[in-house]
């Protein structure tokens, strides 16, 4: 049974061909918890007889939040709204089940794991995943690398370009990512741009800005052009078996051209020059310093009026004051 891990990634993973699952999927006869397991084949209509979730008891929720959370995405950027035509997710209940369906390498923060060639992902259920959210759009990002690895069989696929494209069809480039790379670059954090094309980081954090640098590469390929322009390119490169004689009859330029131009781009985009000329920066730069002044003024003059009433005459001085006033009745 090969075991060997080709990419190891933080929301998705992809493992070497092999048979690491058995052939009757989606329930391997060796699957430990074999006889509890669940499947919940989809119904709808977009996703009826291509997709299956194999889940434990206890997560029966989970299981429908996933199916969910894949229709309502599964139609991936510039790929035929068919694609993938089958997949089988697993919720892996427990370490023993994870190690069985994944070979035991994949890091302990791994979020998910996308098998090409079985058709077959995995997430695990008893590690932290960032939330229900984030577990979900962990399962989008691996059924858009299983669309793609189906779709561009037998081609080799860059790395950056594989995992941007997986970011892109989990909901894509965002604010609060474009900042996290800001500060990362701003402070010497993010991996080398080589590490995208070589070995992927493995630690958590290295990783995870390999998937924010990942992104805004397949985001700055897409800007102009959009998923018709990557629908376009896949489809040429589908039809011409190679990656990069399509990205050259598409985009004009070579890979290697077009990562210069991106790193160039990243690092004036993202830079730490921008993080402070940043209009949303600004303003609340802005915003802190109007209410520290208007905090220094107001304590400023509550100082003051208390230094003027501590030196005013009282209000009703004693001798302005006649005899008290007899009581009436005679009563105290």
């Amino acid at each position: 049974m090969s075991r060997r891990i080709l990419m190891v990634a933080f929301a998705g993973a992809l493992l070497a061909p092999g048979a690491l699952l058995a052939q009757d999927l989606p329930v391997p006869e060796d699957l430990p918890g074999r006889d509890d397991v669940r499947v919940l084949a989809a119904d709808a209509e977009t996703l009826s007889g291509r997709l299956e979730v194999v889940h434990w008891p206890g997560s029966d929720a989970l299981a429908r939040r996933t199916m969910e959370a894949i229709g309502a995405r599964a139609a991936l950027p510039g790929l035929p709204d068919s694609v993938p035509t089958r997949a089988v997710f697993y919720l892996a209940p427990d370490e023993a089940t994870w190690d069985f369906l994944t070979g035991g390498e994949v890091p302990e923060w791994g979020a998910g794991v996308a098998i090409p060639s079985r058709r077959t992902a995995v997430i695990p259920l008893f590690a932290p995943a960032g939330g229900p959210a984030e577990r979900e759009r962990t399962a989008v990002h691996e059924w858009a690398h299983l669309g793609l690895h189906e779709y561009l069989a037998g081609l080799q696929i860059p790395r950056w370009f594989d995992e941007g494209y997986a970011q892109r069809a989990a909901g894509g480039w965002d604010f609060e990512r474009a900042w996290r790379l800001r500060l990362a670059l701003a402070a010497g954090a993010a991996p080398p741009f080589d590490s995208l094309t070589l070995a992927w980081p493995r630690g958590a954090t290295e990783a995870e800005l390999a998937y924010l640098l990942a992104g805004s590469a397949v985001d700055y390929l897409a800007q102009d052009s959009g998923d018709r322009g990557l629908g376009v390119f896949l489809a040429r490169a589908r039809a011409e078996g190679s990656f990069e004689a399509a990205f050259r009859s598409t985009y004009g330029l070579t890979t290697d051209t077009f990562e210069s131009r991106w790193i160039a781009y990243v690092r004036r985009r993202y830079g730490w020059v921008l993080i402070l000329t940043q209009a949303a920066v600004f303003w609340v730069v802005a915003a802190l310093t109007l209410f520290a002044g208007w905090r220094w003024r107001a304590r400023r003059s509550r100082v003051k009026l208390a230094a003027l009433r501590a030196t005013e005459p009282p209000t009703a001085p004693a001798y302005w004051e006649g005899p008290p006033t007899p009581p009436i009745g005679g009563f105290r």
